[in-house]
């Protein structure tokens, strides 16, 4: 088995990458074809019948005719029946390749049975849910332990955006500071104090619809890599009672998007060591996935908390927490009441026995395995691949990847930022469009992503998979407009 700890080979140049990035929003965008923007459109009214049926039928009882933000596909969601490995298969019959990877949790593949046959074992004699202690809680926290040194003490909750809610409310309570500090356009879930500058850095409350202004009064944000802004806010802040936490992305917002130099983390680390915050990992999509030592080990930096997400069950459902240095995950209150002094957090269906059976298994085939080794070489090939590609049609897209998190730019909304806001207002609207009719191209020939701009792969990304899919990006990009 090779040596290889961490998915990540080769670090990006960071330089680089935003010098492409850069030339990429200063040229005139490159679509699709219309003739062969057509034809992709054509196969969602032809082969996607029964998934449009699916979908307008469900506009009339959902919010947007969908639950959850990443089925929003363009030109209409595509209903999934089928889920195995490196493939889903839609309502219609349609088989894909997905990069998707339920958003960056299954690095062992979708629907990996080792997995499922202990769950289901499971629901044979437990069944999902009993509201009281499982001997799986203790064993999957012992593991994260094992795997994560740092993770003294761990609490198990039911997503990442009650893991960052939990850490800052332990930021807080632990500190006795309100302030917390985010990097612009990083998401960190959907919490009244996260929904601050949420994808576009700079637009602090924009997106703040139906929150109060106090709610995220006390979350601010600094520009993404610039210590220098995140110095001041600490400068300041302590003239006003100082700052609970800075809370990051550790690859950068956006899983990566706006990718960090790779002594940032260290750098904010001792920026919090100065001022007295603690350091908050948001590893929702690194945790496991970087390496089973996390974005901390990879990077080599100790975060007071670290926040988790679906990985932490591999994919099933009821998954998050928050984890961290003992004396501050114990200001956690246990049981009914908070009985003032500690923090109050809660959770019907946190650390079920269905997730915690899934998780602890799904981490020790992953262990097994070396899963994040492999799908992160899937990864290098995939990225490499890509770039062969583009420089074939000579065209200005960019790819890179952090081992398995492979991010392809070929329309730079993403980069766009309120120092230009001009450019913001004349091209977001465009530049969005193009990722999401570049999306829809990718589908039409069988590849899901997200967005149309971010993929992850996977253990059951073999190279036969990876072959595949660049031989139908090929075909894509071979139609885009000079």
């Amino acid at each position: 088995m090779s040596t290889q700890t961490y998915a990540i080979s080769e670090y990006p140049d960071v330089e680089d990458v935003y010098r492409k990035l850069n030339a990429l929003i200063r040229q005139p965008l490159r679509p699709v074809k219309a003739e062969a923007m057509e034809q992709y459109l054509n196969y969602f009214e032809t082969r996607c019948q029964k998934s449009k049926e699916l979908t307008d039928a469900a506009k009339l009882l959902i919010p947007g005719g969908v639950q959850h933000n990443l089925a929003f596909n363009y030109p209409f969601p595509i209903a999934m029946e089928r889920a195995e490995g490196a493939y889903l298969t839609d309502a219609d019959g349609n088989e894909y390749i997905d990069f998707l990877q339920a958003g960056g949790p299954t690095i062992l593949g979708s629907n990996y049975g080792p997995v499922r046959e202990k769950v289901l074992e499971l629901l044979q004699t437990c069944g999902p849910v009993t509201g009281l202690f499982h001997e799986y809680e203790l064993k999957l926290a012992q593991l994260v332990n094992r795997l994560m040194p740092n993770i003294e003490m761990f609490r198990m909750l039911g997503s990442g955006t009650e893991g960052v809610m939990a850490a800052i409310r332990a930021a807080r309570t632990f500190t006795k500071k309100k302030i917390v500090i985010k990097v612009g356009g990083a998401y960190h879930g959907w919490s009244d104090q996260m929904v601050y500058a949420l994808h576009v850095p700079g637009t602090g409350r924009l997106e703040s619809t139906g929150i109060p202004y106090g709610a995220n009064r006390n979350t601010q944000e600094f520009f993404p890599n610039s210590i220098s802004a995140l110095r001041r806010h600490l400068i300041l802040n302590r003239l006003i009672g100082g700052t609970a936490a800075v809370i990051v992305e550790p690859v950068g917002p956006e899983s990566g998007t706006r990718p960090v130099p790779f002594d940032f983390n260290q750098k904010v680390r001792e920026l919090c060591d100065e001022f007295g915050a603690l350091l908050i990992f948001d590893e929702v999509v690194t945790g496991f996935r970087l390496g089973l030592g996390g974005a901390q080990g990879y990077f080599g930096v100790k975060p007071d908390l670290t926040v988790f997400g679906k990985c932490i069950t591999g994919g099933y459902p009821m998954a998050g927490g928050v984890g961290g240095r003992r004396d501050v995950i114990n200001t956690f209150a246990a049981g009914i009441g908070g009985i003032g002094g500690r923090a109050y957090i809660g959770g019907t269906l946190s650390a079920n026995p269905l997730s915690c059976v899934a998780g602890y298994h799904a981490l020790l085939e992953m262990e097994r395995t070396n899963a994040p080794v492999i799908a992160g070489r899937a990864g290098d090939r995939l990225t490499h691949g890509l770039q062969g590609i583009m420089e074939k049609y000579n065209l200005p897209f960019v790819v890179f990847n952090q081992g398995s998190i492979v991010h392809l730019e070929t329309s730079g909304v993403m980069l766009l930022d309120l120092r230009n806001p001009l450019r913001l207002a004349k091209e977001l609207k465009p530049r969005k469009h193009l990722m999401e009719a570049m999306g829809a191209a990718y589908m039409a020939n069988g590849l899901v992503t997200l967005a149309g701009s971010r993929m992850y792969t996977s253990l059951a990304d073999t190279d036969e998979v990876i072959d595949a899919a660049l031989s139908r990006f090929d075909h894509v990009f071979s139609n885009i407009s000079n």
